[in-house]
């Protein structure tokens, strides 16, 4: 029997690892290796980040770091304030190989690629090995998606989905999917009324660690973008989990039917709000997953709302983390459309006319959190049809939301939202009018526009900038088959009618 090496070896956990079941834990020694973690200045600094994210974070990492040293864990913890905090990852480690003369340093993977670029530095700059794991709480390893997407000119989700079925085995019978087809997505675009019963996600009320940070945040980042208090998350596992139960005995069942309504007052609706947990490491997306299939299978949840949720995960989620990884450095920096508009104020602000831009910001501005149709076909697509610059959106889609990190968001926003990958994601860009917003919301009701109208004052802007926004970019989309019919509806429009769309359009542009 040998003994155990004599040094250390320094284990980073990251703010969005918060994980028992994480690689670098894993591979560690309770006995001898030291766990660092660091509230850093880079981290909390490279975007403008919600108040609440910051707070989320810090948070469940304080409780984080607590659990594992009642476990036995050496914890190396630096928070914010602290006199020697270095204010970056990499001065954090140096400073505990030091201390702790450490012979090496193992990290799990981090989520984004300029966190894993300057890793890759690592070991030249501080001395010693530095060993970066697969992140294993992921599904679809990196070389698993590059050898899928291999060959691919578009790389269309719908098929790795039903990959990721397979491999995973949910709702699965055999090798045929559960109820006959891949994806009930048809079944799940029914508008709300405000008289159904809401559900609401769990609150946690704030303990002394949450009270602490909170303090904090309130104090360093004062003149970030988003409310603060009241501040209801969970910021440890067990709570999270109790919020995963939350949603699937209240909201599951009707999340599939209403998963693309949006209704004036209600954030959430049936959502499972849950995007954050799992995203910082406090829920694995695969136990998820199996909690919401067994739903179904014990009838409390019909197979569209299952189904459904599974696909987010498994699908999406899995999904755009390979294409991130796939196409960075430089998809951030992608622009097909070479839009360049800069993103208006009232992103930040909430303060508009248009009664579903105000409802989305301002709710993203109380919540950090706004559902996934509020963010693709309300200010995204304001976005994309006004022609704001994509890395601006990019930036704000990034800065505000408590679940954004960029490997999620980036895809999201660059190909899914902005269509600024020219149809990587996307088959086509997800542009509408007024009248699609009207459909599956109440917004419209009391708007200062009429959604009604198509042009000239009191008109919708989203009626005339769709029509601008496609004939501005006729030459990149007249081609795309799903938009025939789209630009045989225009070449069929008279003169006049047309004119009073670009006219519309460039006026309204005019007072951004």
């Amino acid at each position: 029997m040998t003994d155990k090496p004599e040094h250390p070896r320094i284990i980073l956990i990251l703010g969005d690892q918060l994980s028992p079941d994480l690689h670098a834990l894993m591979e560690a020694d309770r006995d001898k290796d030291v766990i660092v973690m660091a509230e850093v200045a880079t981290e909390a600094t490279y975007v403008a980040h919600h108040k609440k994210k910051i707070a989320l974070i810090f948070s469940a990492m304080r409780h984080f770091a607590a659990e594992l040293q009642a476990q036995g864990w050496q914890i190396s913890y630096t928070r914010y304030g602290d006199g020697d905090n270095t204010g970056s990852l990499k001065g954090e480690v140096a400073r505990a190989i030091t201390h702790h003369d450490a012979q090496g340093v193992v990290v799990t993977e981090p989520g984004e690629y300029r966190l894993k670029a300057e890793m890759d530095g690592w070991a030249d700059d501080l001395g010693v090995a530095v060993q970066v794991l697969e992140d294993t709480r992921f599904m679809c390893p990196h070389a698993d998606f590059q050898s899928w997407a291999k060959g691919r000119k578009q790389l269309r989700m719908e098929y790795f989905y039903r990959d990721m079925r397979r491999k995973t085995g949910l709702l699965m019978q055999g090798d045929q999917p559960e109820g006959g087809q891949w994806n009930f997505d048809a079944e799940n675009r029914k508008p709300a009324k405000g008289d159904l019963f809401m559900p609401q996600p769990l609150r946690v009320a704030p303990d002394q660690i949450t009270s602490d940070v909170l303090d904090l945040v309130e104090a360093e980042f004062a003149d970030n973008f988003g409310t603060l208090r009241p501040f209801w998350s969970a910021v440890t596992r067990d709570d999270a989990l109790k919020a995963l139960e939350a949603f699937v005995d209240q909201a599951l069942p009707c999340f599939g039917d209403y998963q693309d309504a949006m209704l004036e007052g209600e954030p959430f609706l049936y959502h499972s709000v849950l995007s954050a947990y799992i995203n910082a490491g406090l829920l694995n997306p695969l136990e998820v997953c199996r909690r919401v299939e067994r739903a179904y299978y014990d009838g409390h949840a019909p197979l569209n709302a299952a189904e459904g949720f599974i696909r987010q995960i498994i699908g999406w989620r899995e999904y755009v983390r390979g294409v991130y990884w796939l196409k960075m450095p430089g998809y951030t920096d992608e622009n097909f459309f070479e839009a360049s508009r800069d993103l208006p104020w009232f992103y930040w602000t909430g303060d508009t006319d248009m009664a579903c831009m105000a409802a989305a910001i301002t709710q993203t501005r109380d919540e950090a959190y706004a559902h996934h149709i509020q963010r693709l076909m309300v200010t995204g697509n304001f976005a994309m049809l006004a022609g704001v610059d994509p890395h601006a959106v990019h930036e704000w889609y990034l800065a505000v939301y408590f679940d954004a990190y960029e490997w999620v968001e980036a895809p999201n926003v660059i190909g899914m939202s902005q269509f600024a990958d020219g149809g990587l994601l996307a088959s086509k860009p997800y542009a509408a009018s007024g009248n699609y917003i009207n459909k599956m919301s109440d917004y419209c009701g009391a708007c200062r526009y009429d959604v009604k109208k198509k042009t000239g004052d009191g008109a919708c802007p989203f009626n005339a900038l769709y029509w601008d926004f496609l004939i501005r970019n006729e030459k990149k989309l007249r081609q795309n088959p799903r938009l025939g019919q789209v630009f045989h509806t225009w070449d069929r429009m008279g003169d006049d009618k047309k004119d009073a769309y670009r006219a519309s359009a460039s006026a309204f542009l005019e007072t951004l």
